[in-house]
């Protein structure tokens, strides 16, 4: 029996308050200007945003006093960055700690935001915990193989029960490359219905939640193999009757860490028709659509902050007006709302040397023309179905 703790990384992750007295505050939009309730008031589910930590540390924005009130402000769901996958929640085979995810469920909860899961399984080795690389599967491995995953998502599940309303059920399963299921020690022994098993124990173990498999692909021509991999894994789950709801689509657009996959910048009429017909295909087999990790990249843009920040707001607005003409789009969620805590922060520098400015939020805690990109495409949205 595994042993489940909330204890063990109390020690790192106590929030920071020092020093708060002194943080710049950003100007307070209206209640009834904030992006959750501008969302609201047209039938999505709400905004939200994840909180939690870059590549080498878990939870450091939700450290920050200023980011978790810009998360009240503006957000009515919140999603974990790192702290509810298998690297954070399983530091060896026989034990689960939850502290790190507890405490922003917690705080969820507490500030009246719906609480996503990300993710049950994340398909790419390199984020898989070391011990599970190395597992000993034994003389049954597809029995114990499949234990292991049944085993991992109930507990999840029971450990959260109705606090988490959706689950990332499996991330990024299909090679952007090849278009075909990324091979992990699960898929040595049980294939492809790898992905078949987490949907049916994450069903089991949750039935009241929304299941989504998540992805990054995009738009642009080197993207169609990613696109029709995906097409192709959701289509068998329908046919086998598996319960998934969403299609994920991460929406880390701009040019960012993979512009060869996300396609140009311009989303041009002949990007936007290569987006329709894909996006046309998900929604034909009954799947509703989640916009789960958006933030806009800038790779190539010009020094000019002022420059820069229209520009990624004009690709913001029409990518967003065109995703919310497709009234399966149930809701956003931006992936961070603070330039200085973004992810991409930790792939690759300006040749220049200044920040990145992926976010709605600047590092003087202040909004920017892409918050108001946003909160635009929300007001001009069709209401949804």
């Amino acid at each position: 029996m595994e042993e489940i703790t909330r204890r063990g990384l109390a020690g790192r992750a106590v929030l920071g308050t020092a020093g708060l007295a002194a943080a710049p505050w950003a100007q307070a939009a209206p209640a009834s200007q904030a992006l959750n309730t501008l969302a609201k008031a047209k039938g999505f589910v709400g905004f939200g945003s994840c909180a939690g930590g870059g590549a080498e540390e878990f939870a450091s924005s939700f450290n920050d006093e200023a980011v978790r009130a810009i998360h009240r402000r503006e957000c009515g769901i919140l999603v974990c960055e790192n702290e509810t996958k298998w690297v954070a929640l399983r530091p060896n085979q026989k034990e689960y700690n939850f502290y790190l995810a507890d405490r922003m469920v917690d705080f969820a909860e507490s500030n009246g935001m719906l609480m996503r899961g990300h993710t049950l399984l994340w398909q790419k080795t390199q984020y898989f915990p070391k011990w599970l690389m190395n597992y000993d599967f034994g003389t049954r491995p597809a029995t114990e193989a499949e234990r292991l995953l049944r085993d991992h998502i109930s507990t999840v599940c029971a450990t959260f029960g109705s606090r988490i309303f959706s689950y990332d059920v499996v991330n990024e399963a299909v090679d952007e490359v090849t278009g075909e299921m990324r091979q992990t020690p699960f898929t040595r022994y049980l294939g492809d219905q790898t992905i078949d098993i987490c949907f049916d124990a994450a069903q089991k173990a949750a039935p009241h939640a929304k299941l989504v498999y998540n992805d990054y692909m995009g738009w642009g021509p080197n993207s169609a193999r990613h696109r029709d991999g995906v097409l192709k894994l959701l289509a068998r789950l329908k046919a086998n009757k598996a319960t998934v709801h969403h299609l994920g689509v991460q929406s880390h657009i701009g040019p960012g860490t993979n512009p060869e996959s996300q396609g140009p910048n311009s989303f041009s009429d002949a990007d936007q028709a290569a987006w329709k017909q894909f996006l046309d295909a998900v929604v034909a087999m009954d799947l509703r659509l989640v916009l789960t990790e958006f933030d806009v990249g800038e790779r190539g843009t010009p020094a000019s902050i002022s420059e820069r920040d229209q520009f990624m707001a004009d690709l913001a607005r029409r990518y967003l007006d065109f995703m919310f003409a497709y009234r399966q789009t149930d809701y956003l969620m931006a992936w961070g709302m603070m330039d200085h805590y973004s992810w991409l922060q930790n792939f690759g520098k300006r040749p220049d040397g200044m920040i990145k400015r992926p976010s709605l939020y600047d590092d003087n805690y202040q909004p920017k023309p892409l918050r108001e990109a946003i909160a635009d495409a929300f007001r001009n949205a069709p209401p949804r179905v």
